[in-house]
């Protein structure tokens, strides 16, 4: 199954009153900084933090009459839950969802504030993939994946389009677009979009170093996993492999991905916080962290860059910010 760019506009027609659309903001001082132009793509502002409302309502607004009486079950560390879980009260559908027991709690209780239950596990020894399959045979429910639907990376591909207005509207064409990569359905939907308008962008994608499958499959040309004993603060992001439909289209899109480190992801939450005014959570911050520590060249070139979650932890972010981590 494929996903185009007439999938992607149909996403945004059913999102349009419904998501917002986010700002396409420069900063002279990070321009200064990058010797470029840059483009910030604020998906920090989306309804419940981060770009995963897009995908999760394109998914939900398709469901029959009786399986929206029947409800969803889907699984994720926190924003996919929360854009689920929104989504659902928005369509009155019941919603459950399958959160890592370590998920930062300010996803859990947003999830739980849109009205989701939440059934726990360990991401490191238990199948959450396994578990919402037999929650959904067991309550006849439909499972919402995070990113390897068709209707998920189209909606989050409705990031894409505006992006290219957005710049069209600047008066500008972007040499490179930088996104994260978790389970590669941003980027797959974006690049999707992006490449359709502006054939010639680049897309590079940015991972936590120890969850750079990507990176490693787009070298050695198949689907590469992690190490189980990977470790990272980039929460949103730990994917332990690119997905089955997310996979070749980002294989096909992508002009390569590389892989930042937590030390360095922390520094890039800094500088947005003090500099940019900005609050971004680890895994929303990797394509920032690219740019900052040079691993994606920006110098002399118009560049836009997804900033994908702002639902960082308290706790957390006032480790970052005091750099403890």
């Amino acid at each position: 199954m494929t996903v185009s760019l007439t999938d992607i506009q149909a996403a945004a027609a059913r999102l349009r009153g419904l998501a917002v659309e986010t700002p396409l903001i420069e900063s002279p001082a990070l321009n200064e900084r990058l010797g470029g132009r840059i483009f910030l793509k604020t998906e920090t502002l989306q309804r419940a933090g981060a770009f995963k409302f897009r995908g999760a309502y394109n998914r939900l607004s398709q469901l029959s009459d009786a399986e929206k009486t029947r409800g969803v079950v889907a699984f994720s560390s926190g924003n996919h839950a929360q854009g689920v879980a929104l989504a659902a009260r928005l369509l009155g559908v019941p919603a459950l969802i399958v959160m890592p027991s370590d998920s930062p709690t300010v996803k859990v209780e947003g999830t739980r504030g849109y009205g989701a239950d939440i059934r726990f596990y360990d991401r490191f020894t238990e199948d959450r993939v396994a578990i919402a399959d037999q929650i959904a045979a067991e309550r006849g429910c439909v499972v919402v994946p995070s990113y390897d639907d068709p209707h998920i990376i189209a909606g989050q591909g409705t990031v894409g389009l505006e992006i290219v207005a957005q710049a069209d509207a600047l008066g500008v064409t972007l040499d490179s677009l930088i996104c994260c990569v978790g389970g590669g359905g941003l980027i797959a939907g974006t690049s999707t979009a992006v490449k359709a308008l502006s054939p010639a962008t680049e897309i590079w994608g940015v991972e936590p170093a120890g969850f750079d499958e990507t990176r490693r499959s787009l070298q050695s040309g198949r689907r590469e996993t992690i190490d189980k004993d990977a470790r990272s603060i980039c929460d949103a992001l730990l994917t332990p492999i690119p997905g089955d439909l997310t996979w070749p289209i980002n294989q096909k899109n992508l002009a390569g991905a590389v892989a930042v480190t937590d030390a360095e992801v922390a520094e890039a939450m800094r500088y947005a916080f003090s500099t940019l005014k900005l609050v971004v959570e680890p895994g929303g911050c990797v394509a920032l962290t690219a740019a900052l520590t040079g691993k994606v060249d920006v110098a002399g070139k118009t560049v836009g860059i997804v900033l994908s979650g702002g639902n960082v932890d308290p706790g957390l972010f006032a480790q970052v910010l005091s750099g403890e981590i």
